[in-house]
């Protein structure tokens, strides 16, 4: 079974495929015909899809220029009403097993409504009840903590916003190409990054091997890779992480400070970033362990700093910024000599069936 590095590793070949198949793969699948005037988007996630959506959301409301809801799918199902034909719904799950998300499509299929399901899995029980499936462009993920699958989410929720935004004339041709050229530059840079990851990965894991809980901090699109950092150390290193908004870390979290603290800020040189700083200021007093990933070059940069030097719009910066991240909780859980191939808990899918292999009618 290939490891979370080895899927890292194929990120630049699956991002590349996937932007010369794009129109394959979205263009012609997704139909606006019945939506008069597009009002806004839900999109119905768990887990490392719903960090995915929530890195691709600040691109997909900015270009379409309506509000991008990202909703638990069992929440939705049992508490909430959707019938809105003038909003755009997606489900997503990567294995197409999630119990939740199922039953959620299910409600939509009973109930004549189309919503469009995001999966990497054509065998799947989600694939099954589903009326209109979009592929994710890459092959099912074996691996159980995903890790290009989240980044290949994103892409694909960028690239179905283009689609969208050529249809409904939200973006112009010139807004296009740029957009997309950025994709293009970022897939080249993606060795180079994985390259740079790896060497910073390795000076610092003894750090975070011995580090009682980590916080990582985002904002716009960054937000997402907090979130997927909080996953995956949970998952794979099997300690204390949260994953936080910048205003959200500031207003209550951050007195719950620890000395022992590490606390890693996601910079995409934002609207924000002022903001952080100032956080920063405030951190730096108590906790001896902050450190930042930027996106691109910065004259602030500490000795345990990273940047990865990659100019492009803030908004793509999800695209490439949990690199880092992937690799970092996969390094320090082979350092705890954590079995990643084997389930800690192998009753609670038994149990919970949270995942599952057939749909429970």
């Amino acid at each position: 079974m290939k490891s979370i590095a080895d899927y890292v590793a194929l990120e630049p070949e699956y991002y590349q495929n996937i932007l010369d198949n794009y129109q394959t793969l979205f263009g012609n699948t997704i139909d606006l015909s019945k939506v008069k005037q597009l009002n806004a988007i839900v999109i119905f996630a768990t887990g490392s899809s719903a960090n995915a959506a929530y890195g691709a959301r600040p691109f997909m409301s900015k270009l379409l220029k309506v509000p991008v809801y990202i909703e638990d799918p069992s929440m939705a199902a049992n508490y909430l009403y959707y019938n809105d034909p003038n909003t755009l719904y997606f489900a997503i799950s990567q294995g197409g097993e999630s119990y939740s998300t199922i039953y959620l499509v299910e409600q939509f299929v009973n109930n004549n409504q189309t919503i469009y399901t995001l999966t990497s899995n054509p065998k799947s029980p989600l694939y099954k009840v589903s009326n209109h499936v979009l592929s994710m462009g890459m092959p099912i993920e074996e691996m159980p903590y995903v890790s290009v699958g989240y980044s290949v989410t994103i892409l694909d929720l960028m690239l179905i916003t283009l689609v969208i935004g050529t249809k409904t004339e939200r973006i112009n041709q010139k807004q296009f190409d740029d957009l997309f050229e950025q994709m293009r530059n970022i897939t080249q840079s993606l060795p180079q990054i994985i390259k740079q990851s790896k060497i910073w990965v390795n000076r610092y894991q003894d750090l975070f091997y011995h580090a009682q809980r980590v916080i990582l901090i985002g904002y716009g699109a960054t937000y997402g890779v907090a979130r997927e950092g909080e996953t995956k150390f949970t998952e794979t290193v099997r300690n204390t992480a949260f994953g936080k908004e910048l205003e959200e870390y500031m207003h209550g979290p951050y007195l719950g400070l620890h000395t022992d603290d590490c606390i890693i800020f996601i910079e995409p040189h934002g609207r924000l970033v002022q903001r952080a700083e100032t956080l920063k200021e405030f951190l730096n007093q108590y906790v001896p362990n902050v450190l930042t990933i930027y996106s691109q070059n910065t004259s602030s940069l500490k000795t345990i700093d990273f940047c990865l030097n990659i100019e492009c719009d803030e908004l793509l910066t999800s695209l490439f910024m949990t690199v880092p991240i992937h690799l970092l909780s996969y390094q320090v859980s082979q350092l705890k000599g954590h079995n990643l191939e084997k389930s800690t808990y192998p009753e609670f899918d038994q149990i919970t069936k949270s995942k599952i292999k057939r749909i429970i009618k």
